[in-house]
């Protein structure tokens, strides 16, 4: 074994430092491309864990709190270029990442590098933070001088999920930190080796106890730190079930939280679409980047009917140009689903739209049929063509290689097709008509809506970005993400003894 593929172990890192779980407790994590192979060892955190980091965190957050927006926003600076400072260290984390997520190698180079970038995205409004609100004496209104400012809430409790750990701590950590809160941060059990060594370098640069980070089983220390009386906010990526009882959680203490919750997107592409190798192509990674395994992926697709063969038969051909395999070869470009209760997922609803009589259609190349059949948790990207509206592949987010495909007459029925769902996070409209594209996708019920594309390629991370219905509340990212993290504190005197 190469030392660049060295098992790895890790600590929980609390108050600056890196030691064991409070009970030395680890748990192993393998590789989900050859499950037998193990890749390293987490901590397991316990409760005890949770109150010293709880704790630091609290100790760490006055000091940090008065050093300003513009020192606070220096500090962000130096973190993001910390972090691919080393080039070396950028690669070894980003194959380990690969190794112990399954996703291919350039996506978790993108993320390494997309983290710095949302370091010094939320760096740039330190400036804009600490610039008052203010309000003199109207001339028809109350005769006062009133200052309007911003306060940081305390310590953050922010909890990322599997899929794409480093890109969506960029969503809140930064943000968190700028406005003056310290953290306590708790990365997904099965992806948490280099997120961890991740979080460090970032810890390592701030005073000790502004980032603390905790790595084990969600159901041995979440409600743990959710439910926290020192914690002021929490910010959550995950499931609609497990984001449900985090609300239940923390509103035994009125904490107040961000929800970044499921997704079930859907792409209308319109009978004026225009189509090319480039869009169908562009389709494609919008659909099964990170072998699906997006919040934000595209995951129902309703086509014109006018257009439907013609759509169906170029995006089926760009599925078929897809390399299912390791992630850490060049050459692949779908790696496996990261564990084996998610291809069950998958799987299962594969079987259900086939026992329904659906057309149905696996896409792909395997380079290596020993490693796609020995035990991996690999499935090649399937279309189901002319789906039926009321299979779960439809109705639920697949959160995997697979995508239903359907018909609509016109925009009125494409707008009620994509608004028929418990989810509302994101969507697209595909047309070259600017006007006709805004006017569709104000109708639509979601938090973000792309044109003409689909997914993190086609996301500007300077609007905010969050769902509505089941899909979450609050919302990440932008100046709305920045504001999540504060409390409006207004000051008032007479009119003319303040300005």
């Amino acid at each position: 074994m190469s030392t660049m593929d060295r098992i790895v172990e890790t600590g929980i890192f609390v108050d600056g430092a890196a030691r064991p779980a409070s009970n030395g407790a680890t748990y192993d994590l393998f590789n989900p491309a050859r499950p037998a192979e193990l890749v390293g060892h987490a901590a397991a955190a316990t409760a005890r864990d949770v109150e010293a980091a709880v704790g630091a965190a609290h100790a760490a957050f006055p000091a940090w709190a008065d050093l300003g927006f513009a020192e606070r926003a220096r500090l962000l600076r130096e973190v993001a270029g910390a972090l691919t400072a080393d080039e070396a260290d950028v690669q070894f984390r980003s194959r380990l990442f690969t190794r112990e997520h399954g996703k291919i190698a350039r996506e978790t180079l993108l993320e390494m590098s997309r983290l710095g970038d949302r370091f010094m995205q939320a760096a740039a409004y330190g400036e804009r933070m600490a610039i008052d609100e203010k309000m003199g004496p109207a001339e028809a209104g109350p005769a006062f001088d009133t200052i309007i400012t911003r306060q940081p809430r305390g310590v953050a409790a922010l909890i990322v999920p599997w899929n794409w750990p480093l890109s969506i701590l960029g969503a809140k950590l930064p943000q968190a930190l700028v406005t003056g809160n310290t953290v306590v941060v708790k990365p997904a059990e099965n992806s948490a080796l280099a997120p961890m060594l991740t979080l460090q370098i970032i810890a390592k640069l701030l005073p000790p106890g502004v980032v603390n980070v905790l790595t084990g089983s969600s159901r041995e220390i979440g409600d743990v730190l959710t439910g926290h009386p020192l914690v002021r906010k929490v910010n959550f990526t995950g499931s609609v079930p497990v984001g449900k009882h985090v609300m239940k959680v923390a509103a035994e203490n009125l904490t107040p939280v961000t929800l970044e919750l499921g997704g079930n997107d859907a792409a209308l592409m319109l009978e004026d679409i225009e189509l090319n190798d480039a869009v169908f192509d562009k389709m494609y990674w919008a659909a099964f980047a990170s072998s699906g395994q997006i919040c934000m992926a595209l995951k129902r697709m309703y086509v014109h009917e006018s257009r439907y063969d013609e759509v169906v038969d170029g995006f089926t051909a760009a599925c078929e140009r897809a390399v299912v395999g390791d992630g850490l070869l060049p050459e692949t470009t779908m790696g496996p689903v990261n564990n084996a209760r998610q291809l069950k997922v998958v799987t299962d609803m594969i079987a259900e739209a086939r026992a329904s009589g659906a057309e149905l259609r696996e896409c792909g190349q395997v380079p290596d049929p020993a490693l796609y059949d020995g035990g991996g948790y690999f499935q090649k990207p399937v279309l189901v063509y002319d789906a039926d509206p009321g299979l779960s592949i439809v109705r639920e987010e697949q959160f995997g290689p697979c995508l239903p495909i359907m018909k609509f007459r016109n925009d009125d029925e494409a707008v009620a097709l994509a608004n028929d769902s418990e989810f509302g996070l994101c969507s697209s409209v595909w047309t070259p008509d600017a006007e006709r594209a805004l006017r569709v996708a104000r109708r639509l019920e979601a938090g973000y809506t792309y044109l003409n594309g689909h997914g993190p390629m086609a996301q500007d991370g300077r609007g905010p970005f969050g769902g509505v219905k089941n899909s979450g509340i609050g919302r990440n990212l932008g100046y709305d993400g920045v504001l999540a993290f504060t409390e409006a504190h207004s000051i008032s005197g007479p009119g003319g003894f303040l300005l």
